[in-house]
């Protein structure tokens, strides 16, 4: 016949448990000396880009993003204004099963003169916000230049 719990403890009970208990709440044992944090997380942060001070910018990848604030819907294609936000485009195609994005990325092909294809929309397919990318190996230098060009010919 088995007998269950001759060999059981109370928890708090032995040398380890009094030693803790005298230790206020917060503050943590010890270390020894050459101790490492091997394995656990660091508190260090970790340094992060700086954010792009205009819409142009440059991903992770090397392609050049311009955000585009689009106004579709439009009497004809036009810059019409350059904040530190967003690049607004006025767009003469209906914002309606993706016409105006097709439409956009033509028009700035055409205005920042690169090929179609260069152009791609990366984010914001049904919302004005949007997020285009350049696969052609431009700088956002360049970029900015050939759209202030465009807002000063309105």
């Amino acid at each position: 016949m088995l007998r269950f719990g001759s060999g059981v403890r109370k928890l708090g009970t032995g040398p380890g448990a009094r030693a803790a208990a005298r230790l206020p709440l917060g503050t943590e044992m010890p270390k020894k000396a050459g101790a490492t944090n091997k394995g656990k997380s660091q508190s260090k942060e970790t340094e992060r880009p700086v954010p792009p001070s205009g819409p142009v910018a440059v991903d992770p990848k090397g392609c050049v993003t311009i955000a585009i604030h689009a106004k579709p819907g439009s009497k004809q294609n036009a810059v019409t204004d350059l904040t530190a936000e967003a690049v607004s485009v006025a767009i003469a195609a209906p914002p309606t099963e993706g016409e105006a994005n097709a439409e956009l990325c033509w028009y700035l092909s055409k205005v920042l003169e690169l090929r179609k294809s260069d152009v791609v929309l990366d984010k914001g397919g049904k919302s004005r916000e949007k997020v285009v990318k350049l696969l052609a190996s431009t700088t956002p230098e360049e970029i900015l230049e050939k759209l202030k060009k465009q807002v000063e010919k309105k």
